[in-house]
C-alpha cells in the first residue's frame, strides 16, 4: 500500500491544479485518472477542443466575411475537415502533455485507472488501495441525457462525439446552451 499526504480522484482543471500546488508545498501528492491522458473533460473533450474548433473556424469566417473588406484579396479558404480535426487534436495533445510535464516535474503520482474509497483514508485504483491522509474528490461532468434519447455518437451525438463527426452535417440541432453547446454551435454554424 502506497502512502500519500493527498490524493486527488480525478485531473481535470480543478484536480490538476489542486495536485501541483498540494505537490509545490511540500505534501506527497498522487491523482487519480483513468482516462489515457491529464486534463479531464475539458482538455480532452470538453473547453480545449472546442475553443480549438472555435478559433479554426472564426478564421475562415473572417477570410469569408471580412478579410476583403480590410483589403486582404485572395480566394476564398475551402475547409479541409480532418485537417481542422487533426489541429484539434494536436492542441489537445500538447495541453495534456503539459500537464504530464507539471506532474513530472512537481513529482506527483499518477495513478492509472478509477478511482474509489473504500474506507476513510483509502483510495483504490484497480487492485491496489492507496493510503492518504486527505482525499479530494475532482471528478468533473458527464454529459446529461435526455429521457427517451438514446445517444449513438452518429446521428445523436454528446459533445464528445459532435468534436469528432466524420464530416460536418448538413444540419444540427444544438440541445443545450452552455459554453460548449454555444461553442460548437457557432462551429458548425460557420462550416455551414
Amino acid at each position: 500500500m502506497s502512502e500519500f499526504d493527498v490524493i486527488i480522484i480525478g485531473a481535470g482543471p480543478g484536480g490538476y491544479v489542486c495536485a501541483i500546488r498540494c505537490a509545490q508545498l511540500g505534501l506527497k501528492t498522487a491523482v487519480v485518472e483513468g482516462r489515457e491522458t491529464l486534463g479531464g473533460t475539458c482538455l480532452n473533450v470538453g473547453c480545449i477542443p472546442s475553443k480549438a474548433l472555435l478559433h479554426a473556424s472564426h478564421a475562415l469566417h473572417e477570410a469569408e466575411h471580412n478579410f476583403a473588406r480590410m483589403g486582404l484579396v485572395g480566394a476564398a479558404p475551402t475547409v479541409d475537415w480532418a485537417g481542422m480535426l487533426s489541429y484539434k487534436d494536436d492542441v489537445i495533445g500538447q495541453n495534456t502533455k503539459g500537464i504530464e510535464f507539471l506532474f513530472k516535474k512537481n513529482k506527483i503520482t499518477w495513478l492509472k485507472g478509477w478511482g474509489s474509497i473504500p474506507a476513510a483514508g483509502q483510495v483504490k485504483v484497480g487492485d491496489e488501495v492507496h493510503s492518504a491522509r486527505h482525499i479530494v474528490i475532482a471528478t468533473g461532468s458527464e454529459p446529461a441525457s435526455l429521457p427517451g434519447v438514446a445517444v449513438d455518437e452518429t446521428v445523436i451525438v454528446t459533445s464528445t462525439g459532435a468534436l469528432a463527426l466524420a464530416k460536418v452535417p448538413a444540419s444540427m440541432v444544438v440541445i443545450g446552451a452552455g459554453v460548449i453547446g454555444l461553442e460548437l454551435g457557432s462551429v458548425y454554424a460557420r462550416l455551414g
